[in-house]
């Protein structure tokens, strides 16, 4: 009251001072949940290069499935998208969730989920901070993406999935093969092969040249072989006349040798043979 200098405090509401009774039960579900290894990434499935159709869990009014929808357009227009509707805020929105994520994994029509919505205060994202989404994010046996709402927001829901992503485009990029990247890479291991095909054709090609110079025409071989036979021919010639020539001239040699001691030519020298009437050799001169 400005006349008196006094005022006056209504209070309709208590509650307890710090981040409020929300970012409590945030904490406390986190604390034991992790406690639990629901967080541990040694539990958290690979995501799939290439999968043949995506499943999305969301709102079918959010803004977020017309961007994830859009992302995977861009990226990959063929595979195929199967949309999970659920509520994604207000009361019984994380019951639905948890029941739309285990349909999804019982059916195994999808190799990825996208869990997915906007940006909103701590109150419009709640559902995605209950025990009963991150238990059934857990026990999917399909790898989940969890992308909600802006990059500062924080969820239950997001440290127990297997990957994070700061917006649902970012969700929807995670999911997706990029097209315009694979056929760069395309590109790129083409002309890989090419090069490598054509350098392999070039040494193949020098070992080829290199084989034919050292084939040699059956007619050629003939013709050497004969010419190798003539040599030796030759040779075979030139050593068997030596060897004759070698043996005649022992052959005169030991004919000179015999010559020269045969009887006769002792004879011829003065001497003589004297035999008896009876035709015997005559070898003492007493006998006579």
């Amino acid at each position: 009251y400005e006349q008196r200098g006094e005022f006056q405090l209504t209070v309709e509401n208590l509650r307890r001072s710090g981040l409020g009774a929300l970012y409590e039960a945030f904490e406390k579900l986190k604390g034991r949940l992790g406690q639990e290894g629901l967080f541990d990434e040694a539990r958290k499935k690979a995501l799939p290069l290439f999968p043949r159709q995506i499943g999305i869990v969301t709102s079918p009014a959010a803004a977020a499935l017309r961007d994830v929808l859009a992302t995977l357009r861009r990226r990959m227009p063929g595979i195929p998208v199967v949309l999970y509707p659920v509520p994604v805020q207000g009361e019984g929105a994380g019951a639905r969730i948890a029941a739309a994520l285990d349909i999804a994994a019982q059916r195994r029509e999808c190799d990825v989920l996208i869990l997915c919505r906007g940006g909103g205060s701590i109150e419009d994202l709640w559902a995605f901070n209950e025990e009963i989404v991150a238990r059934a994010v857990a026990a999917s046996a399909i790898p989940v993406i969890c992308g909600i709402g802006h990059e500062t927001d924080f969820t239950i829901a997001d440290f127990v999935a297997d990957r994070r992503a700061p917006t649902p485009t970012a969700a929807a990029e995670m999911a997706s093969p990029d097209r315009v990247d694979l056929a760069q890479r395309l590109r790129g291991l083409k002309n890989r092969l090419s090069r490598q095909l054509a350098q392999t054709l070039e040494q193949r090609m020098q070992q080829l040249d290199y084989l034919t110079r050292r084939l040699i025409h059956p007619g050629e071989r003939l013709a050497m072989r004969q010419a190798h036979l003539a040599q030796l021919r030759r040779r075979f010639v030139q050593a068997a006349a030596q060897q004759l020539a070698a043996h005649q001239a022992a052959l005169q040699r030991l004919e000179s040798h015999l010559r020269h001691l045969h009887p006769q030519a002792v004879f011829e020298r003065g001497f003589s043979m004297v035999q008896n009437a009876g035709g015997a050799i005559v070898r003492d001169s007493r006998t006579l």
